[in-house]
């Protein structure tokens, strides 16, 4: 028997949706297309190879080894600055178009099975939802993709580390959360896929954390070392409720 949340939290990739494998190659590519001036006729190849190079030396600033314990993050808004304005490359799009046009390239995706399912019950039995996501793109960009691929989402905010500074699973961004919930963290059910930036983050923020594992890339074979609830399919949440 569990007691009911008054809101659920969910993370983005691998949980709401199902993306494909990051293809970033393939994005630049699709944004190369729309540059209205390439003096130096950079490929997408040479600007991944340069986009690899400032992602292992912002690694190694801010991380460590470990990306799941990056609890900062920079945008993609700073970042493809630099990236193309070191080529000389322009654009006559705002930022925020060329990044969707990317990621919609880089890696597309669509909803978990049964996720539908899921929202529509939570809507029904008045259970409120929101996002957290460790993301690169803007929140309007996140928000953007959310609403297409699932329109009938009754969010009432998504939160895109992007825009705030802090990643998951640093309490800062929960705390946030529980600011636009106006609820305290007992309350709150936070679904996710990585075991250490949603599950144990939303454990040390005091949450109830959901492993969803559904659409994990790989099986990594670490368990959370905290307590759980581990669900391979949202039916099962949905009985649980």
């Amino acid at each position: 028997m569990y007691q009911k949340p008054k809101m659920i939290l969910f993370d983005y990739g691998q949980t709401l949706t199902r993306e494909e494998k990051f293809n970033p190659v393939r994005g630049t590519q699709a944004i190369l297309k729309l540059a209205k001036s390439n003096p130096n006729g950079v490929t997408a190849l040479q600007i991944q190879e340069l986009a690899d190079t400032l992602s292992n030396e912002i690694a190694s600033t801010l991380i460590g080894d470990s990306r799941s314990r990056n609890l900062l993050e920079v945008s993609n808004y700073a970042f493809n600055r630099y990236l193309y304005e070191y080529f000389e490359v322009e654009f006559a799009e705002s930022p925020e178009v060329l990044e969707r046009i990317f990621w919609d390239n880089a890696a597309p995706g669509r909803p978990t099975e049964n996720i539908e399912k899921l929202l529509k019950h939570l809507q029904e039995i008045g259970i409120r939802t929101g996002v957290i996501s460790n993301i690169t793109a803007s929140t309007d960009t996140l928000t953007n993709r959310l609403n297409e691929l699932l329109p009938d989402n009754h969010f009432e905010f998504i939160l895109a580390s992007s825009d705030y500074i802090f990643r998951k699973p640093h309490r800062r961004i929960f705390e946030m959360a529980l600011v636009k919930a106006k609820l305290s963290a007992d309350q709150i059910w936070f679904c996710g896929d990585n075991p250490i930036c949603d599950i144990e983050g939303a454990y040390n923020a005091g949450m109830k954390p959901v492993w969803y594992t559904a659409c994990m890339f790989e099986d990594i074979g670490v368990a959370p070392s905290i307590p759980y609830l581990k669900i391979d399919d949202w039916e099962e949440l949905i009985h649980m409720l």
